[in-house]
């Protein structure tokens, strides 16, 4: 059997940046382990599966797929960049004739559209709430040592520790923390924490000038030791930061070594559009 897939680089408008992600087109139905081994054998942070939900499905004319996603390790319920790679794929290569494009996931209905040269993702909006310091001062500690932390949040929803470091902190600091995310696998087994997010308020002026907010994210607990540019946890950096700078539109940048871009409004509803670029940087077939 051969299996379309395709390597995007997504938040990005450059091969080899962004985050990268698989995503293969499902004509019929796989087998449930090969999903897991699809997604090992890619070795990305996520490889998406995109599914038909009816035998008449069309990926060219057809407005709403099933879309799951795997880490080499295990299925997760959210991830932001797989599903614009999943919409560049549908919009650029199928050239899908839909305006409007809905994933049916483990987080509900997701949404994707077009929008100029980006494409806009319909994300749920996840709310933090403060977390006491001694519940997680060792998995703090393994991340950031003796650096000032000046607010510590968690999201219940997503399982996420959102951890603000000092406004005193700049870009340059957060992009050159050495971090060891394995030891965080040892610092927090109780099971309360799946990802942490260490951001930072972004600077009005500098040679950096532009951006809201700061993050890198990392989540060992999924297998991935830090990922490039996360949809998900921008998902809850969204609400943090509107309510901390009182905005509702911004311009996040996340400070890994490929570097990502995304755009973000929150919307009326309780949700988040979250929007970026993409570069479809390899298309071929699985031979299974």
């Amino acid at each position: 059997m051969q299996v379309p897939i395709f390597t995007v680089d997504a938040f990005t408008n450059r091969p080899f940046s962004g985050n990268p992600a698989a995503v293969c087109l499902l004509e019929n139905d796989l087998d449930e382990d090969l999903h897991q081994k699809i997604a090992r054998e890619m070795n990305l942070s996520e490889t998406a599966f995109i599914r038909k939900l009816h035998p008449e499905d069309d990926f060219t004319k057809s407005s709403c797929f099933g879309l799951r996603w795997f880490t080499p390790a295990n299925e997760v319920p959210l991830c932001g960049h797989a599903t614009l790679a999943s919409a560049a794929v549908l919009f650029h290569v199928q050239k899908n004739t839909n305006s409007v494009l809905t994933f049916v996931t483990l987080s509900g209905e997701l949404k994707a559209r077009q929008e100029e040269n980006h494409i806009v993702l319909d994300l749920p909006l996840y709310i933090t709430c403060p977390q006491v310091l001694k519940e997680v001062e060792e998995l703090i500690k393994a991340a950031v040592g003796d650096m000032i932390v000046q607010d510590l949040r968690y999201s219940p929803d997503t399982k996420k520790l959102l951890v603000r470091l000092s406004d005193a902190y700049d870009r340059s600091v957060l992009e050159e923390l050495q971090v060891s995310a394995q030891r965080f696998l040892s610092a927090e087994k109780t099971g309360k924490v799946k990802g942490l997010i260490l951001t930072l308020k972004g600077n009005s002026s500098g040679k950096h000038k532009g951006h809201d907010f700061y993050s890198r994210y990392f989540a060992p607990w999924y297998g991935i030791l830090e990922d490039p540019v996360t949809g998900s946890a921008h998902a809850v950096l969204s609400s943090y930061w509107s309510e901390q700078l009182g905005k509702k539109e911004m311009l996040a940048f996340q400070c890994s070594r490929r570097g990502g871009e995304l755009k973000i409004s929150l919307r009326n509803d309780g949700r988040v559009d979250i929007a970026g670029q993409i570069a479809i940087v390899l298309k071929g077939n699985l031979t299974l």
